[in-house]
């Protein structure tokens, strides 16, 4: 019987070996909790959540300003919560655009849901930096029939697209802020310092382009020359396979923006629409701090994202509350409305999350029990 062709391979990630995962459900990434971490996992996150929102808000007279919630306070929560849906479905639509490029592909809207918002539940649930979404979406793709090279670089594209978006709003409003064409001020430490950041991790990328496309081809005809069991050669084969990776999924984020795809604005809308719910809680208790130091103050706090912390829990919350207090925004205020939209961020998608999680494996039991394959991304490798 002969065996089914090989999935298209993209230039440039021949050698590449992004986590080998079985074919079957059983590749579905876990968490393994013994009942002693389950016990330490739960707690720590109830004493943080119990500090930040009963004993918090006792400090500093910031009980009164919980009272404000009386005062018309409920209608800018609903635009709030409003916001927040409309950056997930930004989300949503950016993984289309990236990971979709087919009409033929398995990956329809109900899944590109479920995959998104068991990711983003997973990230949130689970400490380090989002590997757990970014596990759980390769997982999806691989099942859905991507092979393990397409979904390196399309996840690389995904993440210079989303977070490409961040470094250039550290950049624009870091630097707006600190030579006041930005209104808002701010001391250079939390203006010019994440601008110099977003800046360098800009030109980085930038640089990962000037690896030459061809760069494994040449490499795979050196290891030929050189006998491709020789360690050395093995070793540098292994050097120059991840920076060609990366520089593959730059290339093809830099398409995606040129394609002028409507859905890669989901990328400014995941962004923008979860400033405007951190803005919206502001305005729910009375306060309007300027727009530029709302977005400054937000892409400080996301640093704490890299914290070994489920969801960022208290390092998020913290960071977001020092920097607001550092442009100048009163502490009871900062502290309320931060933690107000917290709330949104954190866990109005936990619960769909975890049903979509459900929702996706039977899914993947169905991609399983069918013969049709995703048409690897189509198109994109081309």
């Amino acid at each position: 019987m002969a065996k089914a062709a090989p999935p298209p391979r993209m230039r440039g990630v021949e050698h590449t070996q992004i986590g080998t995962l079985p074919p079957g459900e059983e590749g579905m990434p876990r968490v393994i909790l013994t009942r002693r971490r389950t016990i330490a996992l739960v707690l720590f996150v109830v004493s943080v959540l119990a500090f930040l929102y009963f004993v918090l808000p006792k400090l500093a007279g910031l009980g009164k300003t919980w009272d404000r919630l009386d005062q018309g306070a409920p209608g800018w929560l609903a635009v709030a919560a409003a916001f927040e849906l409309l950056s997930f479905a930004g989300y949503v639509a950016l993984f289309r655009t990236v990971f979709v490029r087919s009409r033929q592909s398995q990956i329809d809207w109900h899944a590109s849901y479920e995959i998104t918002m068991a990711g983003l539940a997973a990230t949130r649930l689970f400490a380090a930096a989002g590997s757990g979404g970014i596990a759980l979406t390769v997982w999806a793709l691989r099942r859905a029939g991507l092979d393990r090279r397409t979904v390196a670089a399309q996840m690389v594209a995904f993440i210079t697209v989303l977070y490409g978006v961040y470094m250039f709003a550290l950049v624009i409003f870091g630097v707006g802020l600190r030579t006041g064409v930005l209104p808002g001020g701010g001391s250079f430490a939390i203006t010019i310092v994440p601008a110099i950041f977003g800046g360098s991790v800009i030109a980085l990328f930038l640089a990962l382009t000037l690896i030459p496309v061809d760069v494994e081809g040449r490499l795979a005809a050196w290891q030929e020359r050189r006998g491709a069991q020789r360690r050395g050669t093995r070793l540098v084969a292994r050097i120059v396979t991840l920076p060609a990776l990366a520089a593959s999924g730059v290339r093809g984020a830099f398409a995606i923006v040129r394609s002028r795809d409507p859905l890669a604005l989901g990328a400014i809308a995941w962004w923008a629409f979860d400033i405007a719910t951190l803005w919206a809680s502001f305005k729910a208790f009375g306060a309007s701090p300027a727009f530029s130091v709302v977005v400054m103050a937000y892409f400080i706090g996301m640093f704490a994202n890299v914290l070994p912390l489920p969801g960022g829990i208290g390092g998020v919350d913290g960071g977001m509350i020092g920097a607001f207090i550092a442009f100048g925004v009163g502490a009871p205020v900062a502290v309320v409305a931060v933690l107000v939209y917290r709330a949104f961020a954190f866990w109005l998608p936990t619960v769909p999350g975890a049903v979509a999680y459900v929702q996706l494996r039977r899914r993947v039991a169905g991609w399983a029990a069918g013969t049709g394959q995703l048409d690897a991304v189509g198109a994109a490798s081309a």
